[in-house]
């Protein structure tokens, strides 16, 4: 895909307005948490991305670290639709997100950042996969890559979840446009502090790992993640890479299967390219192609 004209500038900027509405079924409670610092400039798209999904049964908590740019104006211009927010110093990241998700009540959580957004539908998405297939433990989208203006830059698109592609090749699944039934959670832990950089791949690699969770792909472009000059992916580049590696050695030695990571890796990027050529999206298999060669220049 080549840059896009397309924008999700008009939903994260709409003003919200609450909707009274019940059209009769039922809604897995989703619990969202923000972690945020500092971030001003886009905090308030965040929060609307998330308010303006209309979802009827929504918890919502806002976690800041403590900011002092204005953050806390636009934290409570909305309180009176948050469950929850707080702002006070904390560990970091990840720290604050696992405050938010030992306040969650929902049936399922997610953690979008302060720099990122939902895109229109995806709550809905998730209910409406939930209610084919409510023993799904981990439901996941797609993601757009947007810029600081919410242009949409690039598309990131998850086949089916495997395992061994998660561990070997890198992350499948975009925090982005994830969702975890929060008893798994209180099962197998919250996301590890210890992590700065890969707490989405740490924690889609644990539960990938355990006998019977089971993980659901929902069609559909869920979120976005914002490239900005001042987003922690920014320097991932050294310490993450070595997160990564820390990690992966972890549970590599957790999966079942007897192939080697040659194997796996192969059969990943086969397995992708089929997947999409299937789907009809040669333009994006192409343009995938493409900005491999150019990375292995």
């Amino acid at each position: 895909m080549t840059r896009s004209d397309n924008s999700l500038s008009s939903f994260v900027a709409q003003p919200y307005q609450p909707l009274t509405s019940n059209d009769g079924r039922s809604y897995p409670k989703l619990t969202v948490v923000t972690p945020s610092y500092n971030q001003v400039d886009y905090l308030e798209r965040t929060i609307l991305s998330v308010l303006n999904q209309h979802y009827p049964n929504l918890e919502y908590f806002v976690i800041d670290g403590g900011s002092t740019d204005g953050s806390l104006e636009i934290i409570k211009k909305y309180e009176p639709f948050l469950a929850g927010w707080v702002s006070e110093k904390d560990r970091g990241q990840t720290d604050a997100i696992n405050k938010g998700f030992r306040m969650a009540t929902g049936d399922y959580v997610a953690f979008q950042n302060s720099d990122d957004v939902f895109a229109p539908n995806a709550f809905i998405r998730v209910a409406d996969a939930w209610r084919k297939a409510p023993e799904t433990d981990v439901f996941f989208g797609d993601m757009y890559i947007t810029d600081e203006q919410d242009v949409i830059l690039e598309e990131l698109r998850a086949p089916e979840f495997c395992v061994e592609c998660q561990i070997y090749e890198g992350m499948q699944v975009f925090n982005q446009s994830l969702f975890i039934k929060r008893e798994r959670l209180n099962q197998f832990g919250l996301l590890d502090e210890s992590l700065r950089f890969v707490i989405d791949y740490e924690i889609v690699s644990r539960l990938g790992v355990q006998a019977g969770v089971r993980f659901r792909h929902v069609d559909g472009f869920w979120g976005g993640f914002r490239v900005q000059p001042n987003a922690k992916s920014s320097t991932i580049r050294s310490v993450g890479l070595s997160e990564h590696q820390v990690v992966k050695e972890k549970y590599r030695t957790q999966l079942q299967s007897s192939l080697g990571e040659s194997f796996w890796h192969r059969y990943c990027r086969l397995r992708k390219l089929l997947t999409f050529a299937l789907q009809g999206e040669f333009g994006y298999v192409r343009h995938r192609l493409q900005l491999r060669r150019a990375n292995q220049k």
